[in-house]
């Protein structure tokens, strides 16, 4: 263990027993959060509170920590409220609207409801969450002390085989798609045909293609998160802008289907893209801890470099997460330890990349490439069963 491990250790474990809040001139990797907004790629609290309120939040207060709301209170998988996020310093979130892509039989319904969820939190907590739909908007709700609040549909499911859907979904505020969740669609492979290598594979089909087209021209991002391998490199190759993994990590340092490929970090480097690193314990292997998170990004950093690295850390969505990073108050920590463990790596410029400049660069090519693209017209293709 080297010197400046033991230090940071020590300091946490200091200030852990005289409960201690850290500052900015303590240990300063944090103060990079006080330059630039952090942005995290993937919250499924929307989900939580289909599953607790049934998308009834009128006795929901996000002001309070979550153990305050009386259905919350014995809740094993929640992480996510107002004073935590503070705490942790967030600026911007991608909140994702998610259905279950199995025995669904009202996929679109099922996921504008968790759409109109989402604007109405954000409508309610106006004073605290700014509504946003461009990259612009991070920069204004970090001015305002507001934390920007996107949309992102987690699994091309929720678009039905229809590219009509697909543009309605852009017009609700939707910002990102994640071509897959754990389910194969028509046209994409999830990463269920990479856990079954003797079923018969369509990758990314001529219909994904003409999908991922007109994500280009709407200027949607898209999400590799939860693609299979082969669609993870059809998708890059097919795609004008870049592209997101909005909450995947490294499967040099852990091998599960879920983390990408060395070979598939260079691709994403080549398409300027970026992968924000999930924290779920399922996903980054190891002993369960914060350096089990920071052994993925600096792996990353080392193979692709820091320009394509963020945080997508799937509060709100996960079972397990690692000692260290326990819910979004942590957020803060996990820069502050990147500083000391690795100062010549991590200076503040390099943690306000992380942070989010790394993420707005991406997002403004997205919306260039769409205004590249502003004279073509909407597809009308029909997928081909």
């Amino acid at each position: 263990m080297t010197v400046s491990v033991i230090i940071v250790v020590f300091w946490f474990f200091l200030a852990e027993i005289l409960g201690v809040q850290s500052k900015a001139t303590d240990v300063p990797g944090r103060t990079a959060l006080d330059n630039f907004p952090l942005i995290d790629g993937h919250n499924d609290l929307p989900y939580k509170l289909k599953m607790i309120y049934n998308n009834q939040i009128e006795k929901y207060d996000f002001l309070k920590e979550w153990q305050e709301n009386d259905e919350m209170k014995d809740c094993k998988s929640c992480h996510t409220d107002y004073v935590k996020l503070t705490k942790g310093k967030l600026g911007a979130q991608f909140w994702s609207a998610y259905i279950k892509c199995t025995n669904n039989t009202n996929p679109v319904s099922d996921t504008i409801e968790q759409i109109d969820l989402i604007k109405r939190l954000v409508d309610k907590y106006s004073g605290v969450l700014y509504w946003a739909t461009k990259s612009d908007d991070i920069a204004e709700a970090f001015k305002q002390k507001k934390i920007a609040s996107f949309i992102g549909v987690e699994g091309g499911h929720s678009i039905d085989n229809r590219l009509s859907v697909l543009r309605a979904y852009y017009e609700l505020g939707v910002r990102y798609l994640t071509l897959t969740h754990f389910c194969n669609l028509d046209w994409a492979d999830s990463t269920a045909a990479d856990s079954t290598p003797d079923t018969p594979k369509k990758n990314l089909t001529e219909f994904g293609k003409i999908i991922i087209a007109e994500m280009n021209r709407l200027g949607m991002m898209v999400d590799l998160a939860h693609v299979s391998r082969n669609v993870m490199i059809d998708a890059i190759k097919a795609s004008k802008a870049p592209v997101i993994f909005s909450h995947s990590s490294s499967r040099y340092i852990y091998d599960h289907v879920r983390n990408v490929n060395d070979d598939v970090l260079q691709l994403l480097k080549e398409n300027d893209g970026i992968i924000m690193v999930n924290f779920f314990s399922g996903f980054i292997g190891g002993n369960n801890t914060i350096y089990d998170v920071i052994n993925h990004i600096n792996h990353i950093v080392e193979v692709i470099g820091v320009d394509h690295v963020g945080l997508g850390a799937d509060y709100d969505g996960v079972h397990r997460l690692p000692k260290g990073l326990e819910d979004v108050s942590t957020y803060s920590d996990l820069f502050d330890l990147l500083k000391v463990l690795n100062p010549q790596i991590w200076t503040i410029e390099n943690l306000e990349k992380l942070a989010g400049r790394n993420l707005v660069r991406v997002f403004r090519k997205v919306e260039q490439v769409k205004l590249q693209l502003k004279d073509e017209k909407p597809r009308e293709d029909i997928i081909n069963l």
